[in-house]
């Protein structure tokens, strides 16, 4: 009996073992068609977002970063770039052959106008202008003589002889009347008539001697000539010695010396240049195509390459009226009237010209107009469809273009570079990244 009840008991749970088998096995049959559902689901929605991600821009058209026009300033300038010079650079050298005894300057320094920078052995210069001044001196003398003694001796022999042919043609008047009244003979007539003409002759001779003293006479214009020549030959040998002293005609900045102690020198070698201190100015060489827009009078922002972050203000001065066949360019001129002081002759700047300036005015970036040198032109979301639109330009910016005509502010305007969106296919704006009232990437 006992073992009946135990095999009923092990019946009993094996049957419910094996009802407890079938349930589970049909939960997870149940779980598993749960789970195939599911993925089935999820790829569904997977493969259709797949499709409408890939075909949204054949249907709604491809997503683009848009451009809109923005109203404000707009400056249009011009850059090139160039080099610092003076109106005018002063060569130096020697005016006569001779040995250098002192440089007292050197290259890079600052000197004023008249100061010694070159001194040439002058010993010969010195003896000439000696004996130049001791030539000078005797011919002085010679004029003074001329003025102090000879003019009055000469005076006073006209006097004397004028005295004496009085005398001679009293006592001629005397023996003619003797002669008369038969006291003497003729003889002494004769003599007295000879010693007559004598003292006239002296007479005439003596003022001669006498005129050739005045101012107007021949010894005094003599005179006169030979201290002229002789004051002419002291200052061509000063001006000989003063050569053997080079110094500085203006204010300046000793930019070169290519002169040392000793050096034998000749007329016509440069042995400095000085850049004298005045208006500085630059010298760039503009493109032949942006002539046009250059004016004299506009203003300019400039920048020494070797100053990269100190900018200084210049003026246009000065357009070339000629034209670099070879370059392609012409030369302007710019003048600095405040330059900084590390501002030297030859410093390589570039430059800025300001040649337009619009206030409040429509303007769109570069980056969305095709042919901008050309036929301008836009591609503008229209109705959902790229639409190619003519544009009127004025001045060009450096990254934007004034819009004369063509665009208003609410058009949504298609880059002209990167993936180009055809004319007629469909189009819409990313407005995530360039949003629609305010650009990320505007034309200003």
């Amino acid at each position: 009996m006992l073992k009946i009840k135990s095999v009923s008991r092990n019946a009993i749970k094996l049957s419910l073992r094996g009802s407890g088998m079938k349930g589970l096995k049909m939960e997870k049959t149940q779980g598993f068609l749960n789970k195939s559902n599911v993925i089935l689901w999820a790829l569904g929605v997977a493969i259709f977002s797949l499709l409408a991600y890939f075909a949204s821009p054949y249907v709604l058209g491809r997503k683009s970063v848009i451009f809109q026009a923005k109203r404000g300033e707009l400056v249009q300038t011009v850059v090139a770039s160039g080099r610092v010079e003076t109106p005018a650079r002063v060569d130096i050298g020697a005016q006569v052959t001779g040995m250098v005894a002192a440089v007292p300057v050197k290259e890079g320094q600052t000197v004023k106008a008249g100061e010694l920078l070159i001194e040439l052995d002058g010993a010969d210069e010195k003896a000439a202008l000696d004996l130049a001044n001791a030539n000078l001196h005797q011919a002085e003398i010679k004029l003074k003589q001329i003025q102090e003694l000879s003019q009055p001796l000469a005076e006073q022999a006209v006097t004397q002889a004028q005295v004496n042919l009085g005398n001679v043609q009293k006592q001629y008047d005397r023996t003619r009347e003797l002669v008369a009244q038969g006291f003497v003979g003729q003889a002494q007539l004769d003599d007295a008539r000879r010693n007559l003409d004598i003292a006239r002759s002296q007479v005439d001779s003596v003022k001669l001697q006498a005129q050739s003293t005045q101012p107007a006479g021949s010894d005094y214009q003599l005179a006169l000539a030979a201290l002229d020549q002789a004051r002419a030959n002291q200052k061509s040998a000063q001006a000989k010695l003063q050569h053997t002293q080079i110094r500085a005609v203006a204010d300046g900045i000793l930019i070169s010396r290519d002169v040392e102690r000793g050096d034998t020198v000749q007329p016509g070698k440069v042995l400095m240049v000085l850049s004298p201190v005045g208006l500085t100015q630059l010298l760039i060489q503009i493109d032949e195509k942006n002539l046009r827009y250059m004016q004299l009078g506009q203003s300019a922002l400039a920048v020494a390459d070797a100053y990269p972050g100190q900018k200084f203000p210049a003026q246009l001065s000065y357009i070339n009226p000629g034209v670099n066949a070879q370059r392609g360019s012409v030369d302007v001129k710019l003048n600095v009237s405040n330059p900084p002081a590390y501002l030297k002759q030859d410093m390589t700047v570039s430059v800025e010209i300001e040649v337009a300036r619009r206030k409040d005015t429509l303007s769109l970036s570069a980056e969305a107009i095709h042919d901008v040198a050309t036929s301008p032109w836009v591609m503008v979301i229209n109705k959902g469809k790229a639409e190619r639109r003519a544009i009127g330009i004025g001045v060009r910016g450096d990254k934007s273009v004034e819009i004369l005509s063509g665009l208003s502010e609410q058009d949504m305007v298609l880059p002209a570079t990167g993936v180009a969106v055809q004319e007629g296919k469909r189009a819409r704006a990313d407005l995530q990244h360039s949003g629609a009232g305010n650009p990320a990437r505007s034309s200003n």
